[in-house]
């Protein structure tokens, strides 16, 4: 039998100074795949929304990762440079039926999972419903009924010109498979409807750029990533993102390219935290971790935007890797077994208490891996709340701790 390798990935967006929320996840993701023998860990520059890249945002975030001993393997790999890639895998969702019985409007579109989409962003804001926490908006299916009801309007616009982008369609709500379950290893079982919960997703985008929800799929198939992790605003996403994996399996893409850079890919098939497709068993989902969010103390998640929580202010006001590992550390719940842990103030907005009356301390991200070695996600299952960050109380640990 071939060794399993386990193969995790960081996958910043490039639009800025990384911040310590984004510390906080790429920790968390080296943990949890450093933890294993046999790891490999990619480094994926998610450029893919070129308006949104700021020049040399991806040489601070390298520079910042290796000050921090979050070390990867292998090149970065760039989402801009695998256009190609993406319109294969395009082509392949296009070859699989609509979930439903369409009427030909265009050959290009002709019953397949993707078809074209001219509603304006105001008018899908307009026609849906808002969803709590996580900002998800659901498609109405307005141009899916177009598509099924007047094919020759649509057929008449395409032939015009008309701004577009393309979506996917997902399976309608009386479908059986219309219901995606998957276990997470924080939040536990996961199951979202998806014509109800999620609705049909851009999948290129009317600019011709396509989108994350294709990108990060074909990504994570090709590259053989077997271990995911990220916030919880993104477990609504997973259950899409499932659906199109299987999609791409059934239509055939990446059947014989699942290598990724330590050889060809042999996953594990850990009980209850993967479901294996039914289209290839050779190619198990991933194992899911979704981590509590940070907020800042207006209950924002912590964006880009708060300049003094990024990794420019606080190196630049004398904070050590080891503050920062410690202090993220500290936030996924990892504590010493022997409360050896400072003392933490209890005016300072932070973790909520999980039966320890112990602050963050300085730690290298070894002295962290093998904390996660013992304690794993057991701190977060328990209390798996987001957490609230003041700057002023990240300065006082600064301050206060040893270097």
């Amino acid at each position: 039998m071939p060794e399993c390798i386990v193969k995790g990935r960081f996958a910043p967006t490039p639009s800025g100074r990384l911040h310590i929320g984004n510390v906080y996840a790429m920790l968390a993701a080296w943990l949890s795949a450093r933890a294993r023998p046999g790891s490999h860990i990619a480094l994926r520059i998610e450029d893919i929304d070129v308006p949104r890249v700021v020049p040399d945002a991806d040489r601070w975030i390298m520079d910042d990762l290796a000050w921090l001993g979050l070390d990867w393997d292998g090149d970065p790999v760039y989402q801009s440079r695998r256009g190609e890639i993406y319109e294969s895998a395009l082509r392949a969702l296009a070859s699989r039926p609509m979930p439903e019985a369409a009427t030909a409007a265009n050959p290009v579109y002709d019953s397949s999972l993707i078809y074209p989409c001219f509603c304006s962003r105001a008018e899908i804001r307009a026609a849906s419903a808002p969803q709590e926490g996580d900002g998800f908006t659901v498609y109405q299916g307005t141009c899916r009924r177009l598509l099924l009801e007047n094919p020759d309007e649509v057929r008449g616009r395409l032939a015009a010109g008309a701004q577009h982008s393309l979506r996917i369609a997902v399976p309608p709500a009386q479908s059986p498979l219309t219901s995606v379950a998957f276990e997470d290893q924080i939040f536990g079982a996961q199951r979202f409807d998806l014509a109800r919960d999620v609705g049909d997703s851009v999948v290129r985008r009317s600019d011709g750029l396509f989108s994350y929800q294709l990108a990060v799929v074909v990504d994570d198939l090709l590259m053989g990533v077997d271990d995911i992790v990220r916030g919880r605003d993104l477990l609504r996403s997973t259950a899409l993102q499932i659906w199109i994996r299987c999609q791409l399996l059934a239509a055939g893409f990446g059947a014989d390219s699942m290598q990724g850079f330590g050889g060809v890919v042999s996953p594990g098939t850990d009980s209850g935290t993967r479901q294996q497709s039914d289209q290839n068993p050779s190619a198990p989902n991933p194992r899911y971790a979704h981590l509590p969010l940070i907020d800042d103390n207006t209950g924002r998640r912590l964006a880009k935007r708060d300049r003094d929580l990024d990794m420019g202010a606080l190196r630049e006001s004398g904070a050590n890797p080891r503050q920062i590992i410690g202090y993220c550390a500290w936030l996924l719940g990892l504590r010493e077994p022997n409360g050896s842990n400072r003392p933490s103030n209890p005016n300072e907005p932070g973790k909520p208490d999980s039966g320890s009356d112990f602050g963050p301390v300085p730690m290298t991200s070894d002295e962290a891996l093998q904390l996660f070695r013992r304690n794993g996600w057991n701190a977060l299952r328990m209390n798996p709340t987001d957490c609230v960050i003041e700057p002023s109380a990240m300065t006082h640990f600064m301050d206060c701790s040893d270097a």
